[in-house]
C-alpha cells in the first residue's frame, strides 16, 4: 500500500482523525511525567542549582524549533515535486507551531543563560541563527498570509522555506563551527562524555518525547483546519459562480 494514498485530503482526514487522540494522550503522559520528574524528583546541579531544570523545557523546545522547520523543508519538497496539496497544508499548518517553539527556547535560553552567563542575550553565533530563524518564521507564515492564490503561495512559501533551512542547520551544529561562542555543547549526543548527567537524562528524553508528541499533535489538528478552510472557501467561490 503506497502511502501517497494519504496526500488525498480525504484519506488523510480519515487517518489523522483516528491518530490524533493518540496523539494527545500519549502527549499528556510523556509530558505530565517527563516535567513532574525533572522540576521536583531531580537533585540541583553543583554548579548550576535549580537553574539546570530549565533544561527540561528549553532543550526539547529548540529541537522542535529546528526539526519543525527540517518537517516543512520535506513538506514542500513534495509539494513541489508531486503537488499534493495536503503536504504544503502540513507545512504551512507547522509555521505557526515551529515559532511558538522557537519562542519558547528562545525565553527560556534567557532564563538559563543569565545566571550563568551574566547577561541575558548574548550575540553567540548559536543564538544569532536562532533569532534569525525565528524571523524566518515570522516571514513564512506572513507570506502564505499575504498572497490570495493558494499555489502561488504555497510555492513562494516553499522556497523560503528552502532558505530559511540553511539557519536551521546552522541553529542545530553552529556550538561545533565557532567552538568560541558561549553556548554549551549539546545535551545529548552519540558521545557519552557531552550528555547530561544521568539523574536528569531520563526525564529529559520523556519531555523530548512529549515536545515531539505535542508538535505532531497540533501539525495534525491545525492541517485538518486548513483542510476545511480549503473546502469551505472552494464551496464560497463554488457558490459565488453559481
Amino acid at each position: 500500500m503506497s502511502l501517497w494514498r494519504y496526500a488525498n485530503p480525504s484519506e488523510f482526514m480519515r487517518l489523522s482523525g483516528a491518530v490524533m487522540p493518540w496523539c494527545w494522550a500519549l502527549t499528556g503522559l510523556t509530558l505530565g511525567v517527563g516535567l513532574v520528574w525533572g522540576f521536583f524528583l531531580t537533585p540541583d546541579d553543583y554548579q548550576q542549582g535549580a537553574t539546570v531544570k530549565v533544561l527540561f523545557i528549553h532543550v526539547p523546545a529548540a529541537l522542535i524549533a529546528i526539526n519543525a522547520w527540517l518537517m516543512m523543508l520535506v513538506a514542500s519538497l513534495i509539494w513541489f515535486i508531486r503537488r499534493h496539496h495536503v503536504s504544503a497544508l502540513a507545512a504551512r499548518a507547522a509555521g505557526p507551531v515551529g515559532a511558538t517553539m522557537t519562542v519558547v527556547a528562545l525565553l527560556t535560553g534567557a532564563i538559563w543563560g543569565e545566571p550563568m552567563w551574566g547577561t541575558w542575550w548574548a550575540w553567540d553565533p548559536r543564538l544569532t541563527s536562532f533569532f534569525i530563524l525565528f524571523l524566518f518564521y515570522l516571514g513564512y507564515i506572513a507570506l502564505w498570509e499575504a498572497i490570495d492564490e493558494p499555489d502561488k503561495a504555497a510555492d513562494l512559501a516553499a522556497v523560503l522555506c528552502m532558505v530559511g533551512s540553511v539557519f536551521a542547520l546552522l541553529s542545530r551544529y553552529a556550538v561545533f563551527f565557532w567552538s568560541q561562542g558561549l553556548h554549551q555543547g549539546p545535551s545529548l549526543s552519540l558521545d557519552s562524555e557531552t550528555n547530561v548527567d544521568n539523574a536528569f537524562y531520563p526525564p529529559l528524553l520523556l519531555c523530548i518525547a512529549g515536545f515531539v508528541f505535542l508538535f505532531v499533535s497540533l501539525v495534525l489538528l491545525r492541517t485538518r483546519t486548513e483542510i476545511r478552510a480549503r473546502r469551505l472557501r472552494a464551496l464560497r467561490e463554488a457558490a459565488a459562480r453559481g
